[in-house]
């Protein structure tokens, strides 16, 4: 019989923990019984309220503000963690930045802004945490994107930067090993009902007014026949956090079916 809190006595660090895919990551953490930190750079507010719900499950909550494109401030923000909490079990690797743009018309500036967030930020929080998480014997989850494996036109950088995070995984995971094993799930097409139906980005706010129609047309090509949903994304989550630490270097698709189209 599988225990009910099957992280208790764990701690777990979510960046861009938030709102969005990181809220939802966090609280299900909270309801199998972590302690429970969440980084935010812009968003304090939308942060004290997940903290306040974490905290309702009976868990220690934590808010650090952290840039993950910035060394120093993730080096503070693992240091602050790691002193509220004792130690750190877990890392979820889930900010991100989410854009579009043509690929003949993108620019150097565009291109880095979404590549020191999507691949550099997951990197320096993980090194930085490292001798934490070895001393735990944990793990990391990084938050990829259906867009790692599928070229979009419209979002070649943001594509890119998601594919480079799953070969990052993979390199972590050899490299880590044998103390820590490192997974990574690709959400597809989430709906967020407070915004209409958007993008599989984790932080990132619609960048344009939530297109429902656009919604249903992929839903419709969805073999499960509805898009995905920030739970969804969780649950996937709480897989790699409470599996097997055999399992490493897998990155696992949560687009239901979507990819096979």
């Amino acid at each position: 019989m599988l225990p009910t809190e099957p992280l208790a006595g764990k701690t777990a660090l979510v960046t861009g923990g938030a709102q969005r895919i990181g809220r939802a990551i966090a609280l299900t953490l909270a309801e199998a019984g972590a302690d429970v930190a969440i980084s935010y750079r812009t968003s304090h507010a939308e942060a004290a309220r997940t903290a306040a719900e974490i905290a309702a499950h009976g868990r220690r909550a934590v808010v650090v503000e952290c840039d993950v494109r910035s060394e120093p401030s993730v080096r503070a923000a693992v240091a602050d963690v790691v002193a509220e909490l004792g130690r750190l079990d877990l890392l979820v690797n889930n900010a991100a930045v989410y854009a579009s743009a043509a690929l003949e018309s993108l620019t150097l500036e565009q291109w880095d802004a979404v590549f020191e967030t999507n691949a550099r930020g997951p990197f320096l929080v993980a090194r930085e945490a490292l001798p934490h998480l070895r001393a735990a014997r944990g793990s990391i989850i990084n938050i990829g994107s259906l867009g790692g494996f599928h070229p979009w036109a419209g979002h070649a950088h943001y594509c890119a930067s998601k594919a480079a995070l799953h070969m990052l995984t993979q390199t972590m995971a050899k490299a880590f090993a044998p103390e820590v094993n490192v997974n990574c799930v690709a959400p597809g097409w989430i709906a967020f009902p407070e915004a209409g139906a958007d993008s599989d980005a984790p932080e990132a706010p619609p960048l344009h007014a939530p297109d429902r129609g656009q919604s249903a047309r992929f839903a419709a090509k969805t073999p499960m026949g509805r898009n995905g949903s920030a739970a969804d994304v969780a649950q996937a989550v709480l897989f790699f956090a409470t599996g097997p630490h055999f399992i490493t270097g897998q990155t696992l698709a949560v687009d239901g079916g979507l990819g096979l189209s």
